[in-house]
């Protein structure tokens, strides 16, 4: 089953509002539906079809054991994508983009050991047993690891997917991926490309509850994918819900670009 999200539960969110009608992607055309108040509304009618095609697409990869990396930086998606991200037990950045984070992954993890190596220091003692002054900068430095790697920490490789909210703002996270033909599950406000965004979901990427609602949906549909489904506060509502797919055992290992194909296949197929 696919996702289950109403017009109704869109609209409460705010979904539909775009940006000033100065400030758009002609590209955008197909999912807005009109203009109020120099204010571009989005087609509710799109943004339904462009998360279930999500939906079921990170479903499906979740079910071959597959990873998805949650990325949101701006103030408005920061809690919610560190909250659904760790609900969904998938890595996330909601400080700030690492130029590298996938294309120089190796480089990366060393980062992300060498914090590690901090904490240990801490933990164990001998940070406390330095300098004051040498332990003042290696707190520091690990303060500011923690801040922008802490989300990724048990990432071991690069994902086999990342989820955006802001495409426009995320754009080198967007290269990046393209760069390495990872898939892009992102919302498409009236101000983006939706042309380098494999599934699309034209949505309000500035309003909280907007940002909030999409990221909880597409944590529900990596918990189906897994066979970990939990009732979130939408599905409480009866506004949004997942079912498992039956082949949600495959090896969690699996971490192949075949995971990827067989995903976007399945997508396809539903």
């Amino acid at each position: 089953m696919a996702a289950k999200i109403s017009v109704k539960t869109l609209l409460e969110a705010g979904c539909h509002y775009g940006h000033q009608t100065r400030r758009w992607n002609p590209k955008m055309k197909p999912y807005i539906f009109g203009e109020r108040n120099d204010i571009y509304i989005l087609d509710l009618k799109q943004t339904i079809i462009g998360a279930d095609k999500a939906y079921t697409f990170l479903k499906n990869l979740a079910s071959k054991g597959g990873t998805v990396l949650f990325v949101g930086t701006k103030k408005q998606a920061q809690e919610s994508i560190a909250t659904q991200a760790t609900r969904a037990n998938m890595p996330y950045i909601n400080q700030r983009w690492l130029g590298g984070m996938l294309t120089n992954f190796v480089t990366m993890r060393s980062r992300i050991d060498r914090m590690e190596e901090l904490e240990a220091m801490v933990e164990d003692g001998r940070m406390a047993t330095l300098p004051k002054k040498e332990q003042a900068v290696l707190t520091k430095e690990l303060e500011k690891l923690q801040r922008n790697l802490g989300g990724v920490r048990d990432m071991k490789s690069v994902p086999q997917a990342i989820f955006v909210v802001d495409t426009k703002r995320e754009e080198l996270a967007v290269r990046e991926a393209n760069r390495l033909h990872i898939p892009v599950v992102g919302l498409i406000d009236t101000n983006s490309d939706p042309d380098v965004i494999d599934y699309g979901i034209p949505a309000n990427d500035d309003a909280i509850r907007s940002v909030s609602l999409m990221a909880e949906l597409m944590a529900d549909a990596v918990l189906a994918g897994s066979g970990k489904e939990q009732i979130s506060e939408a599905e409480m509502t009866g506004t949004a819900g997942t079912d498992a797919s039956d082949d949600a055992a495959a090896t969690a290992g699996e971490k192949t670009d075949e995971v990827v194909a067989d995903a976007q296949t399945d997508a396809a197929a539903e």
